[in-house]
């Protein structure tokens, strides 16, 4: 069985992130997603939904076999705990492959890395939880 494990923020969900999912549970047998807290949310704004609500929703969908929270201080932990045979990157997601290849490493965790592809929103489409954010304030002030 391979066994994937997809990682992101999940914050107010939308088509790009079902797309990621869709994606990254086709590269194996089971997917598990791993939801960031917020403490570790450092390359965005952090987000409004509370973790465990980002879980439960993340959770819900179809493509997804788990869901389960990131850990407070080191993002390693849960990969090394589910010892995945994928890790599944969004196509925009912000990582250094080449430095996550290297913990893995270092914590001999024998894994791929893959990136999936991204998707176009169609027109009126906003995928990504900062333009629905502004979007939401131009609306509704």
């Amino acid at each position: 069985m391979t066994r994937v494990v997809a990682q992101g923020t999940f914050d107010l969900l939308h088509p790009g992130h079902v797309h990621y999912l869709r994606e990254a549970a086709a590269m194996g047998d089971e997917l598990i997603v791993i939801v960031a807290r917020r403490a570790n949310v450092d390359h965005k704004e952090k987000p409004i939904c509370p973790a465990t609500q980002r879980r439960d929703v993340v959770d819900a969908l179809e493509p997804v076999d788990r869901a389960v929270l990131g850990h407070e201080s080191d993002i390693f932990v849960p990969i090394e705990e589910l010892r995945p045979d994928v890790i599944a990157l969004g196509h925009d997601q912000h990582h250094d492959e080449e430095a996550i290849t290297d913990e893995l490493e270092r914590r001999e965790i024998q894994c791929e890395l893959r990136r999936a592809s991204g998707c176009e929103p169609g027109e009126d489409e906003l995928y990504s939880s900062r333009l629905i954010v502004g979007e939401i304030l131009d609306r509704r002030g």
